[in-house]
């Protein structure tokens, strides 16, 4: 889980160096401080965000705890996904496909890829998709304009989510610097105490403005950067899908759809024309 390596790695740099330069590790211990930034900025991010990005926070941050990203297998799975299909369909008619769309999960088809099963967005594309199919709607251009407003939808969807990471990490040095304050005036209100005991009570206050930029370029900031490039992987991901569809309507034979759908794939995931040929190779002499 490289999420706990990065973050690993930023705290013994940070506090590593601090206590290495001569720096006191006990002052920084200010949990109070820590509750004001975190709790303010929970808090902000109720406000600011709609209901449907609260309720995809928890699954956005386990993806991102979890690292899962789309792998070069992936995609050969779902190009092999997509030739049965499109194989099945030419040659057994829509009708014969109608039962796997409507109970994928015990389809013999589809139970061959249990991870693409797992995948509720890129399932639900490809059912809707096949079943609008099978009611007779084949226009090619009206159906990539309906792939491409749904793929759209996707974004803006998405990019609440990434905005609301982003707007967090950007308001957290300024809760910092409320903690800060904070800090000065109960210090403002101890000033007849001895100057040891003046020191760390400034000491900690400054240690809300640390913590404020810390959580923020240290934590927030990188997180929401990794679920944007996860929502990027899923975009991507269901474009593949729309390509396959779209070639398919086109009236392309199953391994010219699918290698279309192919070049769509980024370079460092997508499978090779042969390691895609000899994929297909068994189910085109079926």
């Amino acid at each position: 889980m490289k999420i706990f390596v990065g973050a690993i790695l930023v705290l013994m740099s940070v506090f590593l160096g601090y206590a290495a330069s001569g720096g006191h590790l006990p002052v920084l211990w200010q949990p109070f401080e820590f509750v004001i930034i975190t709790g303010a900025a929970t808090g902000a991010f109720i406000i600011g965000n709609p209901t449907s990005v609260l309720k995809g926070l928890p699954a956005n941050l386990k993806r991102a705890i979890s690292g899962s990203s789309y792998t070069k297998q992936d995609y050969l799975d779902l190009l092999i996904l997509l030739f049965t299909i499109i194989k099945v369909v030419k040659s057994k008619g829509m009708l014969f496909l109608e039962p796997h769309v409507d109970n994928p999960h015990e389809s013999s088809i589809f139970t061959k890829f249990p991870k693409f099963l797992k995948n509720e967005h890129a399932l639900n594309f490809l059912c809707d998709y096949l079943r609008l199919l099978s009611m007779g709607s084949e226009n090619p251009q009206q159906m990539e304009a309906i792939m491409e407003e749904e793929l759209e939808s996707f974004n803006q969807e998405s990019h609440l989510t990434i905005s609301a990471f982003y707007n967090m990490a950007d308001g957290m040095p300024a809760l910092g610097i409320v903690a800060a304050v904070l800090g000065v005036i109960h210090t403002m209100g101890s000033i007849s105490q001895p100057p040891e005991i003046l020191g760390k009570l400034i000491g900690g206050a400054l240690v809300g403005t640390f913590l404020g930029v810390l959580l923020s370029y240290g934590f927030v900031g990188p997180i929401g950067n990794f679920i944007k490039t996860l929502h990027e992987g899923d975009r991507d991901y269901l474009n593949c899908l729309k390509t396959g569809i779209n070639s398919y309507l086109n009236g392309f034979p199953p391994l010219i759809a699918v290698e279309y759908a192919r070049k769509t794939i980024e370079p460092h995931n997508r499978p090779s024309f042969m390691e895609l040929e000899n994929a297909v190779s068994d189910i085109r002499d079926t």
